[in-house]
C-alpha cells in the first residue's frame, strides 16, 4: 500500500512537471514559479498530513476501544448495582445486598470486631483494635503506585472519639479462622460485659455476672487472643447453615444443609437431638416432630384475602413487629394499599400448621406437603433463661450436696451401728450358747428334782397311809384301854 502511494504521488508530480512545461509558452514566469511553489508546498504537506491521519486513525482506535469497554463497564456496573434477572449466577445487586445489610445492620446493632486482648486484671479486661489486614482472592496482585505518582493528600483529622461508647452492654465473642474463610469468625460465646472505659482505639470491659467456666478458662488461658464484640446478640435464621449456591427444593424448603458446616461448628457442643434438629431444618418432617416445628405446603384452590396490616402504628421497641393477632404493626413489613394478602387459584405458599388447618378447614386451600421447620432462638432470652436454669441448677446442687453429706452421715452412723450390732449379734450368740447349755443343765436337773419330787411323795403318801393306819390301830388300842379300866 505503501508503494502505491508513493508510485501515485511520482506519477502525480511528473504529470505537474509534464504540463508546467506544455505551459512554458502560455504562461508567464511568475505563473510558472507559482504553480511550482504550490506543487511542492502540497507535496511537502503531505508528509504531516500522513502523520495527522495516522495519528487520528490510531485515537480513533482507541477510542472504539474506550467506549466498548465503557459499554461494558456500564454493564457490568449495572449487573453489580441492580442484578442480572435473566442470570441466576449473577446474584443480587449492590443495592439490594446494602438495603438487606440495612435491614440486618438496624436489627443487629453495631459491632466491633478485630479487637486483641491487652490485659485482665481484677475481672477488667482491656481490649485494642487492630486494623483488619486487607486479603486478595488467590491470583490477585496488588498494584503497585505509579512511577512518579505524588502520594493521596491526607484527610484533615476528624475529632478522636471513644471506640465504644462507655456504659454500653456488649457481648463478647472468641474469633478464630476457619478454613476457606479469609476473615476471623465467631466462634465462641465469651459472655456478656459492661463498658467501664472507652478509648478511640481502647475499651476496657467487665463481666455484667458470673461468667462460666469454660468462658473463664477461654479468656484467663489466653484462648481468646482476638474478640468481636457485638451491641446485640446475631440473630438466628434458616439460611445461616444453607450450602452456598443452594436452592429451594422440595424436600428442602431453605436449600441444602451444609452438613460438613453444621458438624463443625456445632457437632461438639449439643445434643444428638439438637444438631438433627439443625440438619433437618427445611426438609420433610416425620410423624412424632413437635407440633411447633411442623408448617404445611398449601395449593390454594379458590381466591383467597388474608388482612395482614394492623391499624395500629407503634414504635417497634414498644411490642414488637406484630400485634396480638399477627399483624404487622412496622411499616417495613406491611403491605400498604388495603393491607390484605391477596391468593390466587394454585398459588402454594407455606405456612404454619395451625393456620395450615384452619385455611384447608374454610375450603379455600389443600394440603401438598410438610416440612420440618427449626424454631428460631431469641438468644437474649434463651441466655437469660440458660443463666437463671444454671443458678437453679446451683442452687439444686448445693442442697444436693447437703443431702448427700446428710445421707453420708447417715450411712456412716448406720456402719458404725451395724458394727456395733453385730458385736453384740455374736456376743449374743455366745450368751443364747451358753444359755441353751445352762437351760439343758437346769432342765436335767429339774427333771431330777420333779423325779425326787414325784419319789418322795410316793413315800410320803405311803408312809401317810401307815400312819393313818397306826392312829386307826392306836385309837383301837386306846379304846381298849378305856373299856379295860374301872
Amino acid at each position: 500500500m505503501y508503494i502505491a502511494l508513493l508510485s501515485l504521488l511520482i506519477v502525480v508530480v511528473l504529470l505537474a512537471g509534464w504540463l508546467l512545461w506544455k505551459s512554458r509558452d502560455t504562461w508567464r514566469w511568475f505563473q510558472l514559479t507559482a504553480s511550482a511553489i504550490i506543487l511542492l508546498l502540497a507535496i511537502a504537506i503531505l508528509f504531516p498530513t500522513a502523520g495527522v491521519l495516522k495519528s487520528r486513525s490510531a485515537w480513533n482506535k482507541v477510542k472504539e476501544d474506550l467506549d466498548a469497554r465503557l459499554a461494558k463497564i456500564e454493564t457490568e456496573q449495572a449487573t453489580l448495582k441492580y442484578g442480572d434477572p435473566s442470570d441466576p449466577v449473577a446474584g443480587e445487586g449492590v443495592l439490594e445486598l446494602q438495603s438487606r445489610l440495612q435491614r440486618f445492620a438496624v436489627e443487629a446493632g453495631r459491632r466491633w470486631p478485630n479487637l486483641r486482648m491487652q490485659g485482665n486484671a481484677n475481672g477488667a479486661i482491656t481490649l485494642a483494635s487492630v486494623a483488619p489486614v486487607a486479603v486478595l482472592p488467590p491470583g490477585v496482585v496488588a498494584e503497585a503506585p505509579a512511577e512518579g505518582a505524588a502520594p493521596a493528600a491526607a484527610a484533615p483529622a476528624a475529632p478522636a472519639q471513644p471506640l465504644i461508647p462507655q456504659g454500653l452492654i456488649v457481648y463478647g465473642f472468641a474469633e478464630t479462622q476457619q478454613p476457606d474463610v479469609a476473615a476471623l469468625v465467631p466462634t465462641f460465646f465469651l459472655g456478656e460485659f459492661r463498658v467501664t472505659a472507652s478509648a478511640p482505639g481502647q475499651v476496657t470491659i467487665q463481666a455484667t455476672g458470673a461468667l462460666e467456666a469454660a468462658q473463664q478458662q477461654a479468656i484467663t488461658s489466653g484462648q481468646a487472643q482476638s474478640w468481636s464484640l457485638y451491641e446485640l446478640l446475631p440473630l438466628d435464621s434458616h439460611d445461616s447453615f444453607v450450602a452456598a449456591g443452594s436452592e429451594s427444593a422440595d424436600d428442602a424448603v431453605f436449600g441444602r444443609v451444609d452438613d460438613v458446616l453444621v458438624k463443625r461448628l456445632l457437632g461438639n457442643g449439643i445434643s444428638p437431638q439438637t444438631l438433627d434438629a439443625y440438619l433437618r431444618d427445611g426438609g420433610r418432617s416425620k410423624p412424632d416432630d413437635a407440633p411447633a416445628s411442623r408448617w404445611v405446603k398449601i395449593e390454594f384452590t379458590k381466591a383467597h384475602n388474608i388482612v395482614v396490616d394492623s391499624p395500629e402504628k407503634r414504635n417497634v421497641l414498644d411490642g414488637g413487629f406484630f400485634d396480638g393477632s399477627g399483624q404487622a404493626v412496622d411499616s417495613r413489613l406491611q403491605r400498604g394499599e388495603d393491607g390484605t394478602a391477596k391468593f390466587k387459584v394454585g398459588m402454594q405458599v407455606i405456612v404454619t400448621e395451625e393456620a395450615a388447618n384452619d385455611l384447608i378447614g374454610q375450603d379455600v386451600a389443600k394440603l401438598v406437603d410438610t416440612y420440618f421447620v427449626r424454631p428460631l432462638n431469641d438468644y437474649r432470652f434463651v441466655l437469660r433463661r440458660i443463666r437463671l436454669r444454671l443458678a437453679e441448677l446451683a442452687i439444686r446442687k448445693q442442697e444436693l450436696e447437703y443431702e448427700q453429706e446428710v445421707l453420708n452421715d447417715a450411712i456412716n452412723a448406720t456402719v458404725a451401728m451395724l458394727a456395733a450390732n453385730q458385736d453384740a449379734k455374736l456376743k449374743l450368740e455366745k450368751d443364747v450358747a451358753k444359755i441353751n447349755l445352762e437351760r439343758a443343765a437346769i432342765k436335767t436337773y429339774n427333771a431330777k428334782v420333779k423325779q425326787g419330787v414325784s419319789d418322795a411323795r410316793e413315800r410320803l403318801v405311803s408312809i401317810y397311809q401307815d400312819n393313818l393306819e397306826l392312829e386307826s390301830e392306836l385309837k383301837k388300842i386306846h379304846l381298849n384301854i378305856e373299856a379295860a379300866l374301872p
